[in-house]
């Protein structure tokens, strides 16, 4: 496909300063630091403290991306947050934010995809970019997962942390030109990661909380199996629509959900695992906010040099997944 004008301008991100380590999670449930890393990968996560909200940390790391872009909060036209774990269930994180971050006008709203959300939020952000009515847009990730997680469920706690990234994308960026992107849903398999109550159609009673259905979710195996396999799909998806192989990329950041998957995921597409960017094993995962982190990371480290192809590709909740490509 032909290359866009619409680029990310300009990263940011935020994780709390409190680090859970798997030490620490040895003391809380019946687990130990070597089956966590045999796991998953991770050895540590950020945890908010409790006067941390995602609209706090979401504006941290947007203040750094609009820094970054040269971009003013007020110059936004466009804010699209994603989170699950919003500050309130009215009104949008999203509106919380632009307060904030002091801006009067921009359309603010939330956006649902779990560990998707990012891209899910890039791909709409980009549709609208391209109609000509906005000029500047916010797109983020934040999530506060320690508020969602059975710390008493050890397959489930030991693999979640708190944080935000964000990015400011524009006509004219001058880097991280958005090729193409590319966003699927199969909700037909909701039920394998979810947190069931608290919505409309089971609300909070003291019931729900004895069974700890507040929680979120997860059938593990079958998780595993449907995110290397849609993650694989996706990434070959928009390579090959736009003329490109593994072999082209420069870097794939992954959602970083669990280093077996994201090791799967490469050899899926005959990627040596040096191309990988990973930093689940000090963070987590983070949901939707691990991609716009794990970019932000990648562009203060100037890991990102200019000509490099990269592939961004996530599988989360709903169920759903995406991949984007851009060219730094």
């Amino acid at each position: 496909m032909k290359e866009t004008d619409i680029g990310i301008a300009g990263t940011g991100f935020y994780v709390p300063e409190k680090v859970l380590t798997n030490a620490d999670l040895e003391k809380m449930v019946d687990t130990s630091d070597e089956w966590i890393i045999k796991r998953t990968g991770i050895r540590e996560r950020r945890i908010s403290g409790p006067e941390e909200t995602v609209s706090s940390m979401a504006e941290i790391a947007s203040r750094k991306a609009l820094e970054a872009a040269g971009v003013s909060p007020q110059d936004l036209d466009l804010i699209i947050m994603g989170t699950f774990t919003p500050d309130n269930p009215l009104p949008a994180a999203a509106c919380l934010l632009q307060a904030r971050l002091g801006n009067d006008h921009a359309p603010s709203f939330d956006l649902s995809a779990a560990c998707s959300a990012f891209l899910y939020g890039l791909e709409l952000g980009q549709k609208l970019l391209s109609s000509g009515a906005y000029q500047n847009a916010l797109i983020l990730v934040s999530e506060k997962l320690s508020t969602v997680v059975n710390w008493e469920d050890r397959d489930t706690c030991v693999l979640f942390g708190d944080g935000a990234g964000a990015a400011v994308i524009t006509h004219d960026a001058g880097r991280g030109h958005i090729l193409d992107c590319y966003i699927g849903a199969d909700g037909r398999k909701a039920q394998l990661m979810e947190i069931p109550a608290g919505g409309s159609a089971l609300p909070m009673t003291h019931e729900v909380l004895d069974q700890k259905l507040q929680y979120l979710r997860m059938e593990g195996r079958e998780t595993f199996k449907l995110a290397v396999s849609s993650m694989v799909s996706a990434s070959k998806l928009v390579l090959e629509r736009n003329g490109y192989t593994a072999d082209d990329i420069t870097w794939l950041i992954p959602h970083q959900a669990n280093l077996r998957i994201m090791k799967a995921v490469a050899k899926g597409l005959k990627l040596p695992v040096e191309k990988v960017y990973i930093n689940v094993d000090r963070f987590g995962n983070m949901s939707g906010a691990t991609i716009p982190i794990a970019l932000a990371e990648m562009a203060q480290k100037n890991i990102l040099k200019k000509g490099d192809l990269v592939l961004m590709v996530a599988f989360g909740g709903g169920l759903t997944w995406g991949a984007s490509l851009i060219r730094w």
